[in-house]
């Protein structure tokens, strides 16, 4: 863990998604603490293969009161400068990142940053809004040219040649750092001055603290100058690859225009939105910012949130219309690579919730006296996830003697508890674990009502054995039954994974009292106000704190760390078994709103976290953008009798 001091708004976090990947992203502070912050940062096989082409820049202002630094820099070991963020005077993230700068001597100035998600530019301006006399603005871009996931050291590889053009209208400077990635382009109404340097040792602190690589040395190619005392802001547009000149005021204008239309209306509606990407000649969810790509099992649960609860069923369509032509052998995959197009089928859960959204998605068109034509191919893709599971598929999934699903082989973790450190599967649930069965029975039923009667039988006889199985004589339901495929053997752990068999699936498998035991049990030992603890604090394998390097976090990942999409199904469940009366609704708009909405203020902002520590006070971590987390946010704000924004 770094002893570094946090400084103030290190830890708050804004997003700029270009829709396709890629994104522009920081802290309020200005200082970089993570390998994936950065202004210029683009997939070139959408949203995969992601580049970090321009990580941040140096900017400082000489005024007649002498020189002030605008930027924030942290260095090895811990060395700030220049100290920028003391002389942020505001911030705000709407309609788009915005900071003012205050000097000593009274100047204000202003910085705006917005990516433009139909030409993935990022937009820098810059105006004085106080002050008198001279004000010449100084920007030196800082460049890479890497994998997003990685770092990069001074090297006489990075060609620094730049091509400059169109001083009429504007300056064009582009650089080719290396042969294998997209130049670069800086249009501006600056004057450029080429002076190649390196910058060396920047630290990452929230990379430190991960206990990853967290040094990395930058290029600087030169400087543009602009003058602030002149009414017309600076300009600095960055775009990947070559760029012909253009009048790069007027490009700006109608970009802030268009942007301004565009993101008028409810911010956590254009919170939702940053999730939409495209992949090839279709649509999907990004699983979080800023290290995920789309993952089918976080596709398919973050869509009922960020889209069929706001009545986007035109992208929910094009989603799983596109997924429903990546069944293989009755699976879904649950991972596309960040490089390379082969997807990987590792999840036995994936699959099944692939079959809830979609008739999710047919109940919400159903709603709107929507007739989608895509029934057809969605019908076949999950009669094959059905089949398949059936007959048996990889990783020894398949349906039982006893009609649930068996799966799981030593070595693999195909549940979302899904941790993994080297050889140790830290939560393997070998065997039958409680929520598929969940997910298979809501499957079955969905099927056999609407498409084919034939999976009656097969229902039946999995709701029976459930129900004679899955019970806990000491209360709740077992985790795991049939453990390591042993017969008999179970795992009584106090995990949330039950919930789904009360709330958050569209057929409970319990009622009444049976139910209300599940929800008080899960109540008791795991609800907390981000979420669910994945693990009884009672229990001797718990882990109160998420953080430290990998294996230490991937081993607090599912024993005890809390995960808030999950408070979608325990508020789901805790609503069954009170019943949806209006005092209902007003007691739980009361519990479980208000920390989910003072959360969206802090880490990402106007985002929810992947995870939390199951220790008070909760401390976010994980994923600071993570889909599934607001989805599930907003179908709670449903739930409880709310607009959705």
């Amino acid at each position: 863990m770094t002893d570094a001091m946090p400084l103030p708004g290190e830890d708050s976090e804004w997003l700029e998604a270009d829709g396709l990947g890629g994104f522009a992203s920081g802290t309020v502070s200005g200082v970089r603490t993570r390998r994936y912050h950065a202004l210029l940062l683009t997939a070139a096989h959408p949203p995969a293969d992601r580049t970090v082409l321009v990580n941040g820049i140096e900017a400082w202002v000489e005024t007649a009161a002498g020189h002030t630094g605008l930027s924030t820099q942290r260095y090895h070991p811990d060395v700030i400068h220049p100290r920028g963020f003391e002389r942020v005077a505001a911030f705000t993230r709407e309609p788009w990142p915005t900071w003012t700068f205050r000097l000593a001597d009274g100047t204000e100035i202003t910085q705006e940053l917005l990516v433009d998600p139909d030409s993935c530019d990022t937009l820098l301006r810059w105006r004085r809004i106080s002050g008198a006399g001279p004000c010449a603005l100084a920007v030196v871009p800082l460049l890479s040219g890497r994998d997003y996931h990685a770092l990069q050291t001074a090297n006489p590889a990075f060609d620094f040649t730049p091509q400059v053009r169109g001083a009429e209208i504007g300056s064009c400077v582009t650089w080719r750092p290396y042969p294998d990635r997209p130049a670069i382009s800086a249009l501006t109404t600056g004057t450029y001055r080429h002076a190649p340097d390196w910058y060396h040792q920047f630290i990452y602190v929230a990379e430190q603290a991960r206990g990853l690589d967290c040094v990395e040395d930058l290029a600087a190619p030169g400087s543009f100058s602009f003058d602030l005392a002149h009414p017309e802001p600076g300009l600095m547009l960055l775009r990947a690859g070559e760029s012909a000149p253009v009048r790069v005021r007027a490009l700006a204008d109608r970009m802030v225009a268009t942007a301004r239309v565009a993101r008028e209306g409810p911010t956590l509606l254009r919170s939702a939105g940053s999730y939409r990407v495209d992949r090839g000649r279709g649509s999907t969810l990004m699983a979080g910012f800023p290290w995920f790509t789309d993952w089918g099992r976080d596709t398919f649960i973050a869509l009922r949130g960020l889209l069929l609860a706001i009545g986007d069923l035109e992208t929910a369509e094009a989603i799983l219309t596109g997924w429903a032509g990546a069944v293989s052998e009755g699976m879904m995959p649950n991972r596309f690579p960040d490089s390379g197009e082969q997807p990987e089928y590792n999840s036995v859960d994936a699959s099944l919730w692939y079959v809830i959204a979609v008739h999710d998605f047919l109940a919400a068109s159903g709603a709107a006296g929507r007739s989608p034509q895509s029934e057809p191919a969605l019908r076949a893709a999950c009669l094959a996830i059905l089949d398949g599971y059936a007959a048996g598929t990889r990783f020894g999934i398949r349906a039982d003697a006893d009609g649930l699903i068996a799966a799981g082989q030593p070595g693999l973790q195909l549940t979302w508890m899904d941790a993994k450190v080297g050889d140790w599967v830290v939560t393997p649930r070998i065997g039958k674990p409680v929520e598929i069965q969940a997910l298979w029975i809501n499957a079955l039923h969905i099927a056999a009502t609407r498409w084919e009667p034939r999976f009656s039988r097969i229902e039946a006889m999995a709701r029976a054995s459930f129900a004679g199985r899955f019970p806990n004589p000491a209360g709740g339901l077992f985790d795991v039954v049939d453990v390591d495929h042993v017969p008999g053997a179970h795992d009584a752990s106090l995990r949330p994974n039950q919930i789904f068999v009360v709330g958050g699936l569209p057929f409970p498998l319990l009622t009444g009292e049976s139910a209300k035991s599940i929800v008080d049990a899960v109540e008791d030992e795991l609800l907390t106000p981000l979420g669910l603890r994945t693990l009884s604090p009672n229990d001797p394998a718990y882990v109160g704190r998420y953080g430290g390097d990998a294996r230490r976090r991937d081993g607090a990942y599912h024993q005890g760390t809390v995960w808030p999409w999950l408070l979608g199904p325990f508020v789901d469940a805790w609503l069954s078994v009170r019943g949806r009366s209006e005092a209902a609704l007003k007691e739980g708009q009361a519990r479980f709103l208000p920390p989910l909405e003072q959360h969206l203020g802090v880490a990402g902002l106007g985002h929810v976290s992947e995870v939390a520590d199951g220790d008070a006070p909760h401390g976010p971590g994980g994923c600071p953008f993570q889909a599934w987390s607001l989805g599930e946010y907003i179908r709670i704000r449903r739930m409880l009798g709310l607009e959705a924004f």
